[in-house]
């Protein structure tokens, strides 16, 4: 994997307890270090939880040579990075590196908060006031090292929770730089979207991470599946998980005027259907300073968390790099590295496209925009269709060549005679409405409780770059089921009108 090698030294003064075991690469010429450190109680305990780490040292890294520092974790289900040759470029590089094992995972305690401020939040403070201690870790200011973090997933939710909760509690943040990949910035949004399940992505991280759930987590999954609705504390009997979620991302802090002043490298992956490419272009967008974004870099690629999309048809590209090459970087791991030399340790800033979104086509074309907001509406008077059963159907919005760019949104007035409508919207591309596929296999929800007449509703659509070429055409397709929220359409079958209909989109030029 692409990871490697480092160690520990004393003066962990401000730890409350360490555990250290440590050993010698000798090939490497570098040390690497593990043990534990301990952290906030658990819900109605005061025992402190451990939390597990391995500390890979640079060979000769000390008081007097001191080096910058990169945290590292794993994604949802897994554990830490513990090969002696793990992180080989980065340690190689002149970077410190600590991986550790999140709050219910691996070797540390306690249970899976996902990412809440006060649990996983402390943690991340604590091994942050760690490696502040170390005397061989580069420091600002005293107290303040040089700090970068990086991860995917879940691993791309503690950098965020992290820095978010230092926001918080110290008023700044002693990250100077932030590398997550295909993470969130809304919980609730991507797990239940308008309140909407995902079902297929609910039911594998909820089998994926079995032993770290709260009993709440237990309690709101089982009401899913017995009720075919999401848990938002609707009744007597249903677990409130969007109370229990509302902290766990940038979304709520955002809300609270709390916005990072760091430079910070997304990824996010435009074929990712559970934390979409809407989640990574808000961050982007809503979550960072504009002096921040101006330092920042997206990239959009084919990637993430992908499921196929069987019904309706999907279209989705291939895993490429096609804009970590264009910016200076051959791949996301090649474009991180020289990220965090600009940024940690002041290496001519040769990297391009601060302050842009770089999204990757499904056919892997880089398409580069300032912003994804639309400046392009098409309009229809009216669109009839089915919630509950029946097949998709398609729009024509505009013939192509054309490239788009965009994160669009769809506003119509909705009449129909089902109590619960859900109707699962994209765009999709074709030569017909016949065989027109779903870009991306992305869609998201549009949902009404009825019966209503007339009722303005504006949602997102997927957002995304495509190119669609003469001959082809852009479409909106609507349909009644969606593969990714299976079991989650509407209950019975009925009619469902839009009037009014506006969607609004980009067209690129790039």
């Amino acid at each position: 994997m692409r990871r490697a090698v480092v160690g520990l030294v004393a003066a962990l003064a401000s730890v409350a307890s360490v555990a250290v075991v440590g050993c010698r690469d000798a090939s490497a010429a570098t040390t690497v270090t593990n043990g534990c450190i301990t952290s906030v109680p658990e819900p109605g305990s005061t025992e402190p939880v451990p939390i597990c780490w391995t500390l890979y040292r640079p060979a000769g890294a000390d008081a007097a040579h001191p080096v910058p520092m990169i945290l590292d974790s794993h994604g949802w289900g897994g554990s830490r990075m513990t090969a002696p040759d793990g992180f080989a470029d980065l340690v190689g590089a002149g970077f410190g590196v600590l991986s550790f094992d999140q709050r219910g995972f691996g070797e540390s305690g306690g249970k899976a908060h996902v990412q809440h401020p006060d649990f996983e939040g402390r943690d991340v403070q604590s091994i942050v006031d760690m490696v502040t201690a170390l005397d061989w870790v580069a420091k600002e200011a005293p107290g303040d090292p040089v700090l970068g973090a990086m991860g995917g997933s879940y691993g791309g939710g503690y950098q965020l929770v992290g820095a978010y909760t230092e926001l918080r509690d110290r008023g700044a943040t002693r990250f100077d730089a932030l590398a997550p990949e295909i993470t969130w910035w809304d919980l609730r949004e991507s797990l239940a979207p308008n309140g909407v399940p995902r079902t297929a992505w609910v039911t594998s991280l909820y089998t994926g991470g079995m032993d770290a759930h709260t009993d709440e987590v237990h309690r709101g999954f089982a009401y899913g599946v017995g009720t075919g609705d999401w848990p938002a504390g609707q009744n007597p009997l249903a677990p409130n998980l969007d109370w229990l979620f509302a902290k766990n991302g940038p979304a709520w802090h955002a809300a609270r005027g709390r916005l990072l002043d760091i430079p910070v490298l997304i990824g996010q992956g435009s074929t990712d259907n559970l934390f979409n490419l809407n989640q990574g272009l808000k961050i982007f967008d809503r979550g960072l300073t504009p002096a921040a974004r101006a330092r920042s870099i997206f990239v959009g690629y084919n990637d993430g968390h992908v499921l196929p999309g069987v019904m309706p048809l999907g279209y989705a590209g291939m895993a490429d790099e096609a804009c970590e090459k264009a910016l200076g970087g051959g791949t996301f791991f090649d474009l991180r590295r020289r990220f965090f030399a600009e940024e940690l340790r002041g290496a001519p800033r040769t990297l391009r496209g601060h302050g842009q979104a770089h999204v990757a086509t499904p056919e892997g074309r880089c398409v580069t925009v300032g912003s994804t907001a639309p400046n392009a509406t098409w309009n229809a008077d009216r669109i009839v269709a089915t919630v509950g059963a029946g097949a998709p159907i398609a729009t024509r919005i505009a013939e192509g060549p054309l490239t788009i760019a965009t994160m669009p949104t769809l506003t119509a007035r909705v009449t129909t005679t089902s109590v619960d409508a859900r109707l699962f919207a994209a765009l999709s591309i074709g030569t017909t409405q016949a065989d027109a596929r779903v870009l991306q296999n992305n869609m998201l929800p549009l949902r009404v409780r009825g019966p209503v007449v007339g009722r303005e509703v504006t949602i997102e659509l997927p957002a995304l770059a495509a190119d669609v070429p003469d001959g082809m055409s852009l479409f909106l397709t609507l349909s009644p089921v969606s593969d990714v929220s299976f079991g989650h359409g509407s209950r019975v079958a009925a009619p469902i009108l839009l009037e009014d209909v506006t969607l609004r989109y980009a067209r690129a030029t790039s």
